[in-house]
């Protein structure tokens, strides 16, 4: 076989491989979990079932927690990471009922018993329409705080940055989808193939209520600095808050994080506090 044979095959070889990544990414970035219709949700915490109806035929499902008898001090809508579905992320749901909030956890597209196909703009629309049922349903606007996990920080971002919430809370999240993607494809023309971009970079530029982003600095799925440049986009309002030693899922285990979380939800937050993190 020739050099020149043996370069067009190798770049046949690459698109081929471009063309396998593009197809597949899908079923890399969401790992859902997924529930029949009829599955009954069992917490010892009082929640309700909500659907939201999308106008493209799609469903979304999501459960509302609250603490019966206490008056809340508003709802955080948590959006959360790419696994699992609802139905395991609603533990995290006492974190907030504990503070005297009520709590809506949604699954996206394909996750749990939510329905529809999923695509990037119509996901955006989705927690547009669901952040607008909430306000419908006497939740006001600057009591509502958005919760983004990892991947749900992209969403979260978006959603903020499009309306004026209380605060934005990020917990793990990415700088830019690209950036993570290229992290473990660094042969692959990443930019040019995702099929998901999910911009957290671009939308935190655009969010004009207070950032608050809680980052383990052993995460070695997406690195601390991720959050360290996320926070130099809006220096004015970002409050950089880090779990030394915490990983990617393990942030509930420390103290340090339910400490920090109810300064943030209590509007006791120190904003001295992260000044010099920024500087790492």
């Amino acid at each position: 076989m020739s050099v020149a044979e043996i370069i067009i095959l190798v770049i046949v070889l690459y698109v081929v491989i471009c063309v396998v990544a593009y197809k597949v990414q899908e079923y890399f970035i969401f790992k859902p979990e997924k529930l029949s219709q009829d599955f009954e949700f069992r917490y010892d915490d009082h929640f309700e079932e909500l659907f939201f109806d999308m106008p493209d035929g799609a469903r979304i499902n999501g459960l509302l927690f609250y603490d019966v008898g206490e008056e809340t001090r508003g709802l955080v809508i948590y959006f959360h990471g790419n696994t699992r579905s609802i139905k395991g992320w609603a533990k995290y749901a006492k974190d907030f009922i504990s503070h005297d909030y009520d709590v809506l956890m949604i699954d996206y597209r394909g996750f749990g018993k939510s329905t529809g196909k999923r695509h990037e703009d119509r996901m955006y629309e989705d927690s547009q329409a669901v952040y607008h049922k909430m306000q419908s349903k006497g939740y006001d606007e600057k009591n509502i705080v958005i919760y983004g996990r990892s991947l749900g920080s992209g969403f979260a971002c978006k959603l903020a940055s499009k309306n004026h919430p209380k605060m934005l809370i990020l917990d793990a999240p990415y700088y830019s989808f690209s950036q993570l993607m290229n992290r473990f494809l660094p042969f692959l023309p990443v930019t040019m193939i995702l099929r998901f971009s999910i911009r957290t970079d671009q939308y935190i530029k655009f969010v004009k209520c207070p950032i608050y982003i809680i980052h383990g600095t052993k995460d070695m799925l997406i690195p601390f600095r991720s959050s360290v440049h996320l926070s130099k986009l809006a220096p004015q309002k970002t409050h950089l808050v880090p779990i030394y030693g915490g990983g990617h899922n393990n942030l509930p285990s420390f103290p340090e994080y339910h400490k920090h979380l109810e300064e943030i939800l209590l509007d006791r937050f120190d904003l001295i506090f992260d000044k010099h993190i920024t500087k790492h």
